[in-house]
């Protein structure tokens, strides 16, 4: 759903655990009789990996890029009593409420830069996305790309918007320069130029509130050095806008 809220499913069954992740999400089936990839709020890195990944991703879909659905997942912890695994049975005890879960892409296989062609035109758009929300997450080591029939998709942004991790530096993070030096998608000769004067109009004030106000209050909630929720919102939106309107962080990327 690009507009409004975020569709909202329940959890009805925990399939299995993807142990590729560092964050343990898993594969669980919802009321809606849909697969989704869950992501924990009880998961180590807490409930900031969530928001950086509803709101990166969500800004990633209205930007055109091809990240796959994203919706919010009511989780009762009472089904984690039934998981063998201790590990397991502890994140999801530890995760009841709102969840975040992405479409399950069945048979999607990892993006394999020395297997898949990419255009120059189609790297650029990520490679902006990715410098715009400080994602420091898709190098040839972890791509946090699959393809599935044929078409590349953009998952896992749970390490960007690095700067609300000390929220007395976000000022100055807004302007900060993107280390593009180990993206994946280099060696496609990304046109960042041309990603950046059709992507950065887009970029406005009413897109960024519209994002932000997807969050749940319950992931916002008690955040050291704000007083309420609505803070917390208008210092993310407020980053945002201003890294938008600066761009002194395009990376420079040799043809």
């Amino acid at each position: 759903m690009l507009n409004g809220m975020l569709r909202e499913v329940v959890a009805t069954r925990y399939v299995l655990p993807l142990r590729e992740g560092g964050s343990l999400p898993g594969l669980v089936e919802a009321d809606d009789l849909g697969m989704y990839v869950v992501k924990f709020l009880g998961a180590g890195q807490g409930r900031k990996t969530l928001v950086a990944e509803l709101i990166t991703g969500e800004i990633g879909r209205r930007l055109g890029l091809p990240v796959p659905e994203l919706v919010l997942v009511e989780f009762d912890a009472v089904i984690g009593r039934g998981e063998p695994d201790p590990e397991v049975q502890d994140l999801l005890k530890a995760s009841g409420g709102v969840n975040l879960g992405m479409d399950y892409l069945p048979g999607a296989l990892g993006f394999d830069p020395l297997v898949f062609d990419m255009d120059a035109e189609f790297a650029g758009r990520v490679l902006w996305f990715d410098a715009y929300v400080t994602n420091v997450d898709r190098t040839w080591r972890n791509p946090n790309m699959l393809v599935w029939h044929g078409r590349p998709f953009l998952i896992d942004h749970g390490a960007s918007l690095v700067f609300h991790h000390n929220w007395r530096g976000a000022q100055a993070a807004a302007r900060r320069a993107y280390d593009a030096s180990g993206h994946v998608l280099l060696p496609a000769r990304p046109d960042v130029r041309a990603a950046d004067a059709q992507l950065s109009p887009r970029v406005t004030g009413d897109m960024v509130d519209e994002v932000v106000a997807l969050v749940p209050d319950e992931w916002l909630v008690g955040e050291p050095g704000f007083a309420s929720v609505r803070e917390v919102r208008e210092a993310y939106s407020r980053y945002l806008v201003a890294r938008a309107a600066d761009r002194s962080w395009l990376p420079e990327v040799s043809g």
